[in-house]
């Protein structure tokens, strides 16, 4: 197995394994395997599964089940250390790196009905019920176009998701902007405006009344607004990075600012959102206008020199594909980049936890995946303009010109982040897959203001939805409020303190320093030039991708 696996990795794109490090990796591998054969034949021998996926009792209680999965453990590690021994061009290791990851994963005996003992002993226990369950179930996903991640029929957008009261105040082609109804007789006389991201919906801040950001901020005290874009059509397949700046963005601080006749705003961007928001920011300031007083940055990349796995897909022949298809040069001067492709890519970022999970619940046991309103977020796709998902890729993710000062322009102005000297809160989750925290603590180094960075637990999602009441995760902070951070992530969190439980009041702490003094709340919303349009959500958030 592996003098032939290492002529086939020595034969991709120049990597090779030093002979050495194939020597040692070959004998290592014939001697655990002959140590499992031994193990197998010696029926008194217990067999302790190290992974979850085979922790079932079905699975040490069938010693060729466990046989089978023992040796699929061993190839999986001989196959990773393989690919990790690879000496070549680093992008390349990578990605042989990731698709090694990809076909262990796939190729888990637990992924296949006849070699999983577990869902074969449900079948017999069901009288094949499961079986015929997971069939439907399987059906099912076919028709609708994505693998169920969690129960979709217990939720409905507005109903026991998006449920913060609210009015539309405010659209237009791109967006609508949602005004909250406040939950105090008092409010701060700086408002509040939410950018989340327009790869997802808006209502991952505000999914249930206990784990809503936005129901917490509102009852804190602010009058805060949302950004929710809209779920793009071809009307919009050819707007651009700038369309979206100066009809979004620009757009919802102005009206934001006319509602409330306030000069300023706190303003929060949430992945993507953050990115938009800072860039649009400092666009402003370029003008010489300073509509925000802070800006809080969550999970978000404003330096891209490190973007993790993501890495892999992105390269010059990529980028070119997809602008000869869906860019602004390409035939038909856009496109639509579909929700779907998109869910799919990040899901594949956690084979194991976001497909194959469910391969094996849904389809060979039959169950119907739990009701988790994260994952029905999850699942509720949005698509992307041509222009503006390929201005994204190459400005971003491949040559990193948005911290090049006027490297690149937006909306005609050079774009200078060093104009960002607003108080800026910027929020890192340890174990964020998609901006990991390291880069999340990159845009310490880009803003000019005073700063503050906190590092939550968890992941990029799970990490920042963590509500006070929950009293779960961890968060880190280093007590430094200033305009110069250590250069370096790991230098930072070497001096942090580790505190339990959420990062959420230490954000609303220092939100309140920003927020002005305390005056009534408004008895009604928008004002009398943005009357309110429809209720919270709105329609946008419901067209689906």
């Amino acid at each position: 197995m592996g003098r032939s696996l290492g002529a086939t990795i020595q034969s991709i794109a120049g990597l090779s394994v030093p002979p050495e490090e194939m020597q040692r990796i070959q004998q290592d591998y014939v001697q655990q395997a002959t140590s499992l054969w031994n193990q197998a034949i010696d029926r008194q021998a217990e067999w302790k599964p190290a992974d979850k996926r085979f922790a079932a009792p079905e699975w040490s209680a069938n010693p060729a089940a466990a046989f089978t999965a023992s040796m699929y453990l061993l190839n999986s590690r001989t196959l990773r250390r393989l690919a990790d021994a690879l000496q070549g061009d680093d992008k390349a290791r990578e990605r042989v790196r990731f698709a090694v990851q990809q076909w262990v994963d796939a190729s888990a005996p637990s992924n296949f009905l006849a070699l999983n003992p577990e869902a074969l002993k449900k079948a017999l226990d069901t009288g094949g019920t499961s079986i015929t369950q997971g069939v439907q179930q399987l059906l099912h996903d076919l028709r609708q176009g994505h693998l169920s991640q969690t129960d979709e029929s217990v939720f409905h957008v507005g109903q026991n998701v998006a449920t913060s009261a609210g009015q539309v105040v405010f659209e237009n082609a791109f967006f609508q902007l949602i005004e909250y109804a406040p939950l105090t007789d008092k409010v701060y006389e700086r408002p509040f405006l939410f950018v989340p991201p327009c790869i997802n919906k808006f209502y991952i801040l505000d999914l249930q009344p206990e784990n809503s950001v936005v129901r917490h901020l509102v009852s804190q005290g602010h009058r805060v607004f949302m950004v929710s874009w809209v779920n793009p059509d071809e009307s919009l397949s050819q707007a651009t990075w700038d369309d979206y700046v100066e009809q979004g963005v620009f757009e919802a601080l102005r009206v934001t600012r006319d509602i409330t006749g306030a000069d300023q705003v706190n303003a929060l961007g949430f992945c993507v959102g953050g990115t938009m928001l800072a860039t649009a920011l400092a666009t402003l300031a370029a003008r010489g206008e300073h509509p925000v007083a802070s800006l809080t940055l969550l999970t978000a990349f404003l330096d891209f020199s490190q973007t993790g796995i993501m890495d892999v897909f992105v390269d010059e022949a990529m980028v070119r594909m997809r602008e000869m298809t869906m860019g602004p040069d390409s035939p038909k001067g856009g496109g639509l980049m579909r929700g779907g492709d998109l869910a799919a890519t990040f899901s594949f970022l956690r084979p194991n936890d976001l497909v194959w999970n469910y391969v094996v619940g849904n389809y060979l046991k039959g169950e119907p995946p739990p009701a988790f309103d994260l994952l029905y977020w999850n699942s509720d796709s949005t698509n992307l303009p041509g222009p503006f998902y390929t201005w994204y890729l190459r400005n971003t993710y491949l040559e990193n010109k948005l911290v090049q000062p006027g490297a690149v322009e937006v909306c005609g102005e050079p774009l200078d982040l060093g104009l960002l000297d607003m108080p800026t809160f910027i929020y890192g989750s340890r174990e964020d897959h998609i901006v990991p925290w390291e880069s999340a603590y990159a845009s310490t180094q880009v803003v000019q203001g005073p700063k503050t960075f906190v590092l939550g637990a968890s992941g990029h999602i799970a990490g920042v939805i963590n509500p006070p009441e929950k009293k779960k995760r961890s968060h880190w902070v280093s007590g430094e409020v200033a305009r110069a951070l250590p250069e370096h992530a790991s230098d930072w969190l070497s001096t942090a303190e580790e505190r339990p439980g959420s990062w959420w009041p230490v954000w609303t702490e220092w939100l309140s320093k920003h927020a002005g003094r305390q005056v009534a709340a408004p008895t009604r919303p928008g004002s009398r030039a943005h009357p309110p349009i429809e209720a919270a959500p709105g329609r946008y958030v419901l067209r689906k991708a």
